[in-house]
């Protein structure tokens, strides 16, 4: 039976700004014998920031939702997950990674539910943002991106080691530009904290993350919360019963792909102006390292609608994990994969079938 409410953060901020990077370095601090559960939303179809995360620590269990239904107004998907967590892991402490097209204040009103109360602790919400995109107007100005800020209890500042220009006199009017839209969504007093990935995590964010969440009577543009009914809750009083419920059985809700003859499967995703494509592909077959990322580079430099483009592949030279966002590649080697994935999100359509061919061409003969 749960008789400790779980320490609960959630990590919000729109596509490609770190949540995940953040993440992996929370796990460093995760004190040993404890055990952390990761919640992870993804906007696209085929889950990959679970592979990305690469938590090696059997003290991490993670689970993923895919295609953005997390954040729907329903909240049964986020119960669903949540139970199945707590159930399974009995974790310590909860982090939850909304997908960056998410709406942070359906998950703060499932968790908020009466049938929560003695089962989770909601503490500091964090949202990163990276300053560059508050010149962008698509990023400014989009409902979910302002969302996102005014539930941050903490927002935290990411990247600031790639601006190559951030100790000069642009770093200072980036710092300005930040403070001056604040200000203009009302949210002057929300603590800004700069996390630069290459120095690690400061105390002061890791003191944030225990901190209660601050109680706000208006969301500015956003609507207040409202609890969700008890009669749509999925909890039962006992956590050892959850186990013994259908949505809760092991593999329950877990999601098989029909591979096609070529070993391939494809996913698409639409919604919040966005579009998604995923591709899996069958574990035994390995793809030729340096045409796959001559084959990136020709897709992240290719299309200017595309926002986002990460990938967990299986190559003649290990697993690779790849991660771009606006003209920031990061690749590093993983541990293991159960298959390839990958993932493209743009602001519109592309040619599906065109990029498919061209992934499928990746692959070490």
């Amino acid at each position: 039976m749960i008789v400790k409410a779980i320490p609960t953060n959630i990590i919000t901020g729109f596509l490609g700004v770190g949540k995940t990077s953040l993440i992996k370095q929370l796990f460093k601090t995760k004190p040993e014998g404890e055990t952390w559960a990761v919640l992870v939303n993804e906007f696209g179809e085929v889950g990959i920031d679970a592979g990305l995360m690469d938590a090696s620590d059997s003290g991490v269990q993670i689970r993923e939702v895919a295609g953005g239904c997390m954040c729907c107004a329903a909240g049964v998907p986020t119960q669903v997950a949540i139970n199945q967590l707590i159930a399974r892991a009995k974790p310590d402490r909860l982090l939850i990674e909304p997908t960056g097209l998410g709406h942070p204040n359906e998950i703060i009103k499932v968790l908020s539910a009466p049938h929560y109360h003695n089962v989770i602790r909601l503490q500091s919400t964090l949202c990163l943002i990276d300053a560059r995109k508050l010149r962008d107007e698509r990023y400014r100005g989009h409902d979910n991106f302002i969302q996102q800020l005014h539930v941050a209890d903490v927002i935290v500042t990411t990247k600031t080691d790639l601006y190559p220009e951030f100790e000069a006199a642009q770093g200072v009017r980036l710092a300005d530009d930040l403070s001056q839209y604040l200000n203009e969504l009302q949210l002057s007093d929300t603590r800004v904290i700069e996390h630069n990935t290459s120095q690690g995590l400061s105390e002061a964010l890791i003191g944030c993350l225990k901190q209660p969440r601050r109680q706000k009577a208006s969301m500015g543009k956003s609507a207040a919360f409202t609890p969700v009914a008890a009669s749509t809750s999925l909890l039962r009083k006992s956590g050892d019963n959850l186990g013994a419920q259908g949505v809760f059985a092991e593999g329950a809700s877990e999601q098989g792909f029909q591979f096609d003859a070529r070993g391939l499967v494809r996913k698409h995703n639409q919604g919040e102006g966005c579009f998604s494509c995923g591709w899996v592909i069958e574990p035994m077959q390995e793809f030729d390292f340096d045409k796959l990322m001559q084959f990136i580079s020709a897709q992240t430099q290719g299309h200017s609608a595309l926002l986002r483009l990460k990938a967990v592949m299986i190559t003649s030279d290990g697993i690779a994990g790849i991660n771009w966002s606006d003209g920031d590649l990061a690749v590093t080697e993983l541990d293991d994969s159960l298959d390839s994935r990958l993932e493209m999100i743009a602001t519109q359509a592309l040619n599906w079938d065109e990029i498919e061919q061209g992934l499928l061409g990746c692959l070490a003969h």
